[in-house]
């Protein structure tokens, strides 16, 4: 009795997962450009990181100034969900055009060694006193994002996407 009632349960919850990640598909379908660029993180200053932030990749601050200027693990946290966004609009771009599918690998490949080494460094931030290694790891972590970005900016030139300064402003 008890071990039909668990396997009930178990079907019962994967249902629910699977129609749970349907439904957020769904959704990550059918947003649009606007939507996708009011969710991208403005509480942090990604401009600091860089004198060509998002035109060109790489970082003209030290780890230091890069901490202080990504606000600590505040800016870490945004990055890794900017990540994601910048990840839907990678889709998004791909579903309305023909897009170079070695850029958009490329973007995709970013997007999860960001939300991945971001996610190590908050751990690092919150379980470590370790602060030039959190420091370091930050350094890197924004080191890629500012490459993702780059490219991002890259594949909506590529397109003549109406939606590129609202990118950039939004950045």
């Amino acid at each position: 009795m008890v071990l039909s009632i668990v396997q009930i349960a178990a079907v019962a919850l994967i249902a629910l997962y699977f129609a749970w990640w349907r439904i957020g598909a769904h959704r990550r379908t059918t947003r649009t450009w606007e939507s996708l660029l009011a969710r991208l993180r403005h509480d942090w200053n990604a401009r600091g990181l860089s004198e060509h932030f998002p035109w060109k990749e790489g970082l003209s601050a030290s780890p230091e100034e890069t901490w202080a200027c990504i606000r600590g693990a505040r800016g870490l946290w945004a990055m890794y969900q900017n990540a994601r966004v910048m990840l839907e609009m990678a889709d998004f771009a791909a579903r309305c055009a023909d897009v170079d599918p070695e850029l958009l690998a490329t973007i995709r490949t970013d997007a999860t060694q960001i939300r991945i080494c971001a996610l190590k460094a908050l751990a690092q931030c919150a379980f470590s006193h370790a602060h030039e290694e959190v420091r370091i790891s930050a350094f890197h972590v924004a080191s890629m994002y500012t490459g993702m970005a780059a490219r991002m900016t890259q594949l909506l030139q590529d397109q003549g996407s109406v939606g590129l300064p609202d990118f950039v402003a939004a950045m």
